[in-house]
């Protein structure tokens, strides 16, 4: 039998330089060749050899990682089944929302079969989201409003964010003919006894997925101080109030706040709404920030969507650090 060319430690030695250069030179196959004296083949025969003995550890580090980090974060601190952080790759709070509204249209898709109900609540988070859904077929769904409508306010009310998303699934909406707030709490029970205003709800409360926004309160251009003539931003901050969630008003542990405006609300309680199996909330805006960490004290959503920016904010609002050390 003839003697092996090399023994088995001189050609661990052989690979081992084939990989030095070939990776950590980064030099090509012809040049190792021609420098040691033998073939291209040979040199490709060693660098795969040197990978099935376990020589070479290749670590490719994904883009992403600070994101799922992100993620991950968002998920243990406030409790979620997902979090999704997308890139805030833009200085506009549009195009940001746009990036936040398409992984909530992700999102909803993912889990959707036909039958479902979905509850919803209006705003301009949830418009951007039907305009970036692009379902791959036709949902037989029922989509249901979650609140009372809100005169004036055509394009993010309730009952049109319904329609629209019943239509780009190919599903039916339903309509709630109720205000979101009743002038008075007697005015309240009585639209909740009209049995199609109950039915809607009705429908919200067995809902299989509810689709919501979460709303800042604290500054100018809240969208809720817009909601009704009578919101008073002086008195919503006197309660302690940090968020909206279905326009309930919440304070800083996401808990409702003692607050005309809360008994006067047609919406579904908060109890109802944590009741429905799949909440996917879609919040995004350094505004939000405050609110969202409220709303995720308080263990309501299961799925959140929003931006890194974002997203790093409320993480450190939620590990207990304030608005100044940010």
């Amino acid at each position: 039998m003839p003697r092996p060319l090399y023994s088995e430690s001189e050609r661990l030695r052989n690979i081992h330089r084939v990989l030095v250069m070939f990776y950590q030179e980064h030099r090509s196959q012809a040049e190792i060749a021609a420098e040691i004296g033998i073939s291209p083949a040979t040199v490709n025969r060693m660098i795969r050899e040197g990978h099935e003995r376990g020589l070479v550890d290749i670590r490719i580090r994904s883009p992403f990682d600070a994101e799922e980090g992100l993620s991950a974060a968002l998920k243990r601190l406030g409790g979620l089944d997902s979090a999704v952080a997308v890139p805030a790759v833009s200085t506009d709070p549009a195009i940001v929302l746009k990036a936040a509204a398409e992984a909530a249209a992700t999102t909803l898709l993912e889990g959707l079969a036909d039958g479902m109900t979905i509850a919803v609540s209006g705003g301009v988070a949830l418009c951007a989201m039907i305009e970036a859904l692009a379902p791959p077929r036709a949902y037989d769904v029922r989509v249901v409003p979650a609140t009372g409508g809100v005169q004036g306010k055509f394009r993010t009310d309730v009952n049109h964010v319904a329609v629209a998303l019943a239509e780009k699934l190919g599903g039916k909406a339903y309509q709630l003919h109720a205000p979101i707030f009743a002038a008075n709490e007697a005015e309240r029970a009585a639209l909740l006894s009209v049995s199609t205003i109950r039915g809607v709800l009705d429908m919200a409360r067995a809902a299989d997925v509810a689709l919501f926004g979460i709303g800042s309160v604290r500054d100018e251009h809240a969208t809720y101080l817009t909601l009704s003539d009578t919101a008073d931003r002086g008195a919503i901050e006197r309660v302690g109030a940090e968020a909206e969630l279905l326009a309930h008003l919440l304070d800083h542990g996401g808990r409702p706040c003692d607050h005309p405006s809360n008994r006067r609300l047609v919406a579904l309680t908060l109890d109802e709404l944590a009741g429905i199996p799949r909440r996917i909330a879609v919040a995004s805006g350094a505004r939000k920030v405050e609110a969202i960490a409220a709303v995720l004290r308080g263990g309501v959503p299961g799925h959140l969507i929003t931006d890194d920016r974002t997203a790093r904010g409320v993480v450190e609002r939620l590990e207990g650090k304030d608005a100044d050390a940010a």
